[in-house]
């Protein structure tokens, strides 16, 4: 299998100095947040004819030369609380901070307050500084999975998808955990939206893959013993110690097994969860839910959810109907009552799929054992 990397997209300074080495065509080339103020370089002798310098720091007179050899060059952006030109992704760390134990205390919600002043308004600057910062997150991304020439990521990639407010201590957080332990210890790499609720409890079931079941349910247990500012029905993540009790999870299992979050500022309001080894921030919601499904080729499965939910699900069954990303892939229905009974979802989709290879690739059931064993026995099928 050949794997495919962003070879045109150099980030540092060893990759710039390992190109010139090898050629002195620069051309269609994109350079990132390098600084070229104190390196000796001999623009004349290079062919800078579209290639593109994003961030990056010359001498004037170098700058003036490459513009005029027709390059693109994009400045610095200033005064941003983030970097739009990221090398790789997210760790909860470096988004909520070690020390922190507020989320409105936190670099992910300084980041989120930016992002709502022009939400619907952004000046160019900005929104020219979201995407290239989204854009630094697709290559990261895409580095990490791997793809081969045929769309196969080298990762096993399983989805998540489920409601944000569905509580730690309740049915369905814990089958998605365990279900997605069992799936991390099989080799499946989990990936989810990266929040609260059944996306928490995926990363965490991931997380937890090299434990047993049983300090699963401890670190459940420990997640589950939340304080409020008051006596009314919450949602989990507005607990004082919501964050703390991820951390002690962390501290007394460090041996973690990795797996992906791909959240937005969108939703910044959620906090990232703790138990994704990577994470994947955009600004854009519409491209984050995009490539959230499109990679999830070894399957997804949908825990009870609302209206959010109910979107990914025809999202996803748009891909499969069309074979849009080149295989038709599982949806596994976790919650008979939600997708029958309550919503008829399931029986909708199995109407919209008749004809089409990916009817015999839906599956409904209450066991997440059952749930992961349908995913094992039913690999992608390509288009």
């Amino acid at each position: 299998m050949t794997l495919r990397k962003f070879a045109n997209l150099i980030q540092t300074e060893s990759s710039w100095d390992k190109l010139l080495a090898e050629t002195n065509n620069l051309k269609g080339k994109v350079f990132q947040n390098l600084n070229f103020i104190d390196k000796k370089v001999d623009w004349q002798k290079l062919n800078l004819k579209s290639a593109t310098f994003l961030g990056c720091e010359f001498h004037k007179e170098d700058a003036i030369h490459i513009i005029s050899s027709g390059a693109l060059v994009y400045p610095k952006f200033t005064d941003l609380p983030y970097n739009p030109h990221r090398v790789g992704l997210y760790t909860w760390e470096e988004l909520l901070g070690d020390e922190c134990e507020d989320v409105e205390h936190s670099v992910d919600f300084k980041i989120y307050n930016h992002f709502m002043q022009s939400k619907y308004t952004p000046s160019m600057e900005e929104a020219m500084a979201q995407r290239i910062h989204d854009y630094s997150i697709d290559v990261a991304l895409r580095n990490l999975i791997e793809y081969d020439e045929n769309g196969m990521t080298k990762k096993k990639i399983v989805g998540f998808m489920g409601g944000h407010s569905t509580q730690r201590n309740s049915e369905y957080y814990a089958k998605v955990a365990l279900a997605a332990k069992r799936l991390a210890e099989k080799g499946y790499f989990i990936a989810t939206g990266g929040g609260p609720g059944i996306m928490e409890a995926a990363n965490l079931g991931a997380y937890m893959a090299k434990y047993s079941d049983e300090d699963l349910i401890d670190a459940i247990m420990l997640l589950s013993d939340l304080k409020f500012e008051n006596d009314k029905v919450q949602v989990d993540y507005l607990a004082k110690n919501y964050i703390s009790l991820s951390k002690q999870v962390l501290t007394k299992y460090p041996d973690a097994t990795m797996s992906l979050a791909i959240p937005t500022w969108f939703y910044g309001h959620e906090p990232s969860n703790l138990f994704a080894s990577s994470i994947a921030k955009y600004f854009s919601n519409s491209i984050r839910e995009d490539i959230l499904l499109a990679i999830c080729l070894y399957g997804i499965i949908f825990a009870p959810g609302s209206a959010g939910t109910t979107q990914e699900i025809f999202q996803e069954a748009a891909q499969n109907h069309y074979g849009t990303m080149g295989f038709y892939s599982p949806m596994v229905f976790l919650g008979k009552k939600r997708y029958v009974e309550d919503t008829a979802l399931y029986s909708v989709l199995h109407q919209l799929a008749v004809g089409k290879p990916y009817k015999e690739l839906l599956y409904l059931t209450d066991d997440p054992e059952l749930a992961v064993t349908f995913i094992e026995n039913n690999p992608p099928i390509p288009v």
